[in-house]
């Protein structure tokens, strides 16, 4: 019988972790292990905190590697380290809550690859308010005909209305099929109107680009060649993978910063958990400056308010 390896403690900031099972093999076709999984973390510290600080996460956990069952998990389990931190969500349609991880610092992401966790999930505010969204999320989700050039094109499209509204928006890619753009914005609405404002710019994108675009809301109705800018992405506990998240695929494809003058060139299967943490270590963050600037919604809300004047309400928020 093979002996089992020993644990190992790893040194995250502030904080010592203990990772069992330090050699489980976690991507199969890399070769890499659960160790190697909470080092790819450390190597990216601050961008991942910057990611996650302060807001409620989902841990998508993988118990068994990704050969196994994903767990999506928002509870902190008991005898979880008392210098872990969490905020507390609430549930109101069930009656529950849930304290989910608050990420201050990397130990807390580090104790979260040792629960097996793979993918960090955050919401777009933070514990401070967290019925008060302080990012808003320009989801570029393609459709299953939809290729990575529509995409890139519906990126540059984005780009020029954020810059007629004086916004500043920050690209990633999401580890899938499709980009991200975060902007940070005033904590000063509420879940709905950040969620009309979303859709409100993704009707004025798919204006601009009608052939490709689309806002359409059942998936069953949408052109399968389309890229639907998911402005759901914005309603309540709705989360998608954080900065420098790896995802869950056999590729390790991490969602990866990138600047606007890479759009043209990145491709997914670049950012890796193999090749992200030189790139880190050469440009650092490429969303370090993103608290620099809060935006205000108030311009989005005015085209929501005309779109919804015309007719064109959205659809409502999913439960």
């Amino acid at each position: 019988m093979a002996s089992k390896t020993p644990a190992v403690e790893v040194e995250a900031g502030e904080h010592s972790v203990r990772i069992s099972n330090p050699d489980r093999i976690y991507f199969p076709e890399l070769g890499l292990t659960k160790l190697d999984l909470a080092q790819y973390y450390l190597s990216v510290g601050d961008g991942i905190v910057r990611a996650l600080r302060e807001r409620p996460c989902m841990l998508h956990r993988f118990p068994d590697g990704l050969a196994g069952e994903k767990v999506h998990q928002k509870r902190v389990p008991h005898g979880a380290p008392p210098w872990l931190e969490t905020v507390r969500v609430t549930f109101p349609r069930y009656n529950r809550h849930a304290d989910e991880l608050c990420v201050t610092g990397v130990g807390a992401v580090v104790w979260a690859v040792q629960m097996s966790t793979v993918e960090f999930h955050p919401w777009n505010s933070r514990r401070a308010d967290v019925e008060r969204p302080d990012e808003w999320r320009i989801d570029l989700d393609p459709m299953p005909e939809c290729d990575f050039a529509t995409v890139r094109r519906t990126a540059h499209v984005a780009h020029e209305v954020l810059d007629e509204l004086g916004i500043t928006g920050f690209p990633k890619t999401s580890g899938g099929r499709g980009m991200h753009i975060y902007v940070r914005i005033r904590p000063d609405r509420d879940f709905a109107d950040v969620r009309r404002a979303a859709l409100a710019f993704a009707r004025e994108v798919e204006r601009r680009a009608p052939e490709e675009v689309t806002t359409t809301w059942w998936r069953k109705d949408r052109d399968p060649k389309a890229l639907f800018v998911d402005y759901n992405q914005n309603a309540r506990d709705h989360t998608i993978a954080s900065a420098y998240s790896v995802r869950g695929n056999q590729r390790g494809t991490v969602s990866t910063p990138i600047r606007w003058d890479e759009v043209d060139d990145a491709e997914p299967d670049d950012f890796t958990l193999l090749t992200v943490p030189a790139r880190f270590a050469e440009l650092g963050d490429l969303h370090a400056t993103i608290d620099d600037t809060a935006y205000d919604l108030g311009p989005l809300l005015e085209w929501a308010e005309r779109d919804e004047r015309a007719g064109l309400e959205g659809p409502a928020a999913p439960d």
